[in-house]
């Protein structure tokens, strides 16, 4: 009884999975692999360098 429950059941969650892989491939989830992890190796703030961050700017000492 539990097999026949349990056997459509990962047939299914297997072929959502596999939707999923191709509907992100077909979305280009992965054009840029070696990217995202030489941009977690740079040295630069990105927040800071532009300005527009979350982080507010830092205040200037008042006299």
């Amino acid at each position: 009884m539990s097999l026949a429950l349990l056997i459509p059941l990962s047939i299914l969650m297997g072929l959502v999975a596999l939707g999923a892989f191709f509907w992100a491939m077909r979305g280009d989830q992965f054009d840029d692999p070696e990217g995202a992890a030489w941009r977690v190796l740079d040295q630069k703030d990105p927040m800071e360098e532009d300005g527009h961050g979350l982080r507010p700017a830092p205040e200037s000492p008042d006299d």
